[in-house]
């Protein structure tokens, strides 16, 4: 049995209570994660190995209370990894950005939290910004951004979780690319999204 038939089969079992499984699992996804999050974390130098570390804790604590979520395959495991890691830097980009304005909202709190400068906090948000209006106007293109962009999915990875064609993932991934290529630098919020 290859890894990726180990990881489906894990989840499944995690999914329906078995928490030895996942016990069993983390060791099968751990690099998969710590490479999902330097990913996540690109552009960050200051602690970057830490930070990563933190990043990934901080996903993997998330992760375990959706101990009853039924995961369709490793690539919708990572996904939603992914997922979870960008919600955990773009709370900690808007913390950070309302401790500058001095109000006194509560920072997130993550151990040896990602020390984001404001200009790559400012990037996260107006990212996750327009991500979220993205998802508005089409709401399969979003999750594509976020499994290719983030997640470092495969177009094939990437159809699998979707459940939609390799082909349909390459269009989308074009498209939203440009959406989003368009719509960060109308508003002059330049920033390190996705390109590739």
């Amino acid at each position: 049995m290859d890894g990726a038939q180990d990881v489906t089969q894990l989840l499944a079992a995690w999914g329906d209570g078995d928490q030895a499984a996942f016990e069993r699992l983390v060791p099968l996804v751990y690099a998969e994660l710590k490479r999902m999050a330097r990913r996540h974390m690109y552009g960050e130098s200051e602690g970057h190995v830490l930070q990563t570390t933190a990043l990934v804790h901080e996903a993997y604590l998330k992760m375990v209370s959706q101990q009853s979520a039924k995961w369709q395959n490793r690539a919708h495991f990572f996904a939603v990894s992914s997922q979870q890691m960008r919600r955990i830097l773009v709370d900690a980009a808007r913390a950070r950005m309302r401790q500058k304005r001095g109000s006194n909202a509560p920072v997130v709190s993550l151990d040896d939290a990602p020390t984001l400068s404001l200009t790559r906090a400012s990037e996260f948000v107006a990212l996750d910004d327009a991500l979220a209006e993205l998802a508005e106007l089409d709401l399969r293109r979003s999750p594509v951004v976020e499994m290719r962009y983030f997640g470092g999915m495969t177009v094939e990875e990437t159809a699998a979780a979707l459940n939609v064609s390799v082909d349909t993932v390459a269009r989308d991934w074009k498209a939203a690319k440009a959406w989003l290529y368009t719509k960060l630098n109308k508003t002059g919020r330049e920033t390190a999204g996705p390109r590739g």
